[in-house]
């Protein structure tokens, strides 16, 4: 009989992370990412990592929900067994299920499974998964923030396509139409036609408006309008499409695979943006990747480049990475960047390399599960 791999132990850690500037969009502002770290330590001497975070609020849930329900239930199981493990917990946790609190701890324990499975085989998590590209176009979101004066606007945008990024995302919702449009507009004449501008509503708008404010746009050539309805309205956003020639995103408040297939059955969409944190993890982020392809669209995640890069050098349908770092103080390693693509790492594993020293001195939790 081969020998078997077991989990013998699980960390968990929380660790706040304020953001490197004032963040804000139509309906909220990033206070700090609370950064939930579950690591596994398993017989076969590989300690694995995964990862989730919440803007603010929550984090102290989550690592309860995995201390009380989750991490014990891995202790003795076998990390092959990720579909399985997945499957497990999520109907374990089925009263709390679909949302986000569960979502962002499955996808602790099923991003450090997939770590601690690349480490085994000693691949890098991208090609584990696929491999379909070496390097994904670059957007970045580290600016374009709601609070911005046209000329804030202009000059960080300039600044970004200077430093070779192929976009920018411009944060949209001001109380009048005309200030959206001016903003934009202002950025559009400084960066010329060839550079893309993507922009996010953060959910801030109803049918009405938003059906308004998308025709006022016409013209500016905008990649896509992001999050213009709220995500459980799915008919307003086949609504929305049917009115514009703008992609409309959506994505990043979804927690379910199931909940992309209606948007993309009832044609309510033209790029989906899952975040492996908030969808469960890399396994239903997989899923719902592969799921796009099949109606022939795009996938441009959410947040977490560190690891959205793997995820996307691993299938054929993404095409935009989002820039916007938020791992440098408690991580060693860096995205790699070249001629305005994102580059997925060659180590095995994440390919993040954790800054443990700096993550004792900042975490606010740390407790470790062990069998009983």
């Amino acid at each position: 009989m081969p020998h078997v791999t077991i989990i013998d132990r699980v960390s968990l850690r929380q660790v706040n992370l304020p953001p490197k500037v004032l963040r804000t969009d139509a309906i909220q502002s990033f206070v700090t990412q609370e950064t939930l770290l579950l690591t596994l330590h398993c017989s076969d001497g590989i300690a694995a990592t995964g990862y989730a975070y919440t803007i603010g609020t929550g984090g102290s849930s989550v690592i309860a929900l995995l201390q009380d329900h989750l991490a014990p239930r891995l202790i003795g199981r076998n990390p092959v067994m990720v579909e399985a493990i997945w499957k497990d917990l999520f109907f374990h946790t089925h009263a709390t299920a679909v949302g986000a609190m569960t979502s962002l701890a499955l996808a602790c324990v099923d991003t450090a499974l997939w770590d601690w499975r690349a480490q085994s085989q000693g691949l890098p998590l991208w090609q584990l998964l696929g491999g379909a590209q070496t390097r994904v176009p670059l957007y970045t979101t580290e600016g374009g923030w709601l609070h911005l004066s046209p000329e804030a606007l202009v000059d960080q945008t300039l600044e970004a396509q200077a430093q070779g990024f192929k976009g920018a995302k411009i944060k949209i919702g001001r109380p009048h139409v005309s200030e959206d449009v001016a903003r934009l507009s202002a950025v559009r004449d400084a960066v010329g036609p060839g550079f893309e501008l993507m922009t996010d509503a953060n959910q801030g708008f109803n049918r009405a408006e938003v059906v308004r404010r998308a025709r006022a746009f016409d013209g500016l050539g905008l990649a896509w309008i992001e999050e213009p309805l709220p995500a459980e309205d799915v008919s307003g956003h086949r609504q929305l499409r049917e009115h514009t020639t703008i992609p409309v995103a959506v994505g990043e408040s979804m927690y379910h695979p199931m909940q992309f297939r209606e948007y993309l059955e009832q044609g309510a969409c033209s790029i989906v943006q899952p975040d492996v944190a908030r969808i469960g993890g890399i396994t239903p982020w997989i899923k719902t990747a592969h799921l796009a392809e099949t109606f022939d669209v795009a996938v441009c995640p959410h947040f977490l480049m560190e690891l959205h890069v793997s995820l996307c050098a691993a299938v054929p349908n993404a095409t935009w990475v989002e820039y916007i770092p938020q791992l440098d103080d408690i991580t060693t390693s860096r995205m790699q960047v070249q001629h305005g693509y994102a580059l997925p790492p060659e180590t095995p594993g994440l390919g993040i390399a954790w800054d443990w020293a700096a993550i004792e001195q900042r975490q606010t939790t740390h407790m470790e599960i062990r069998a009983s």
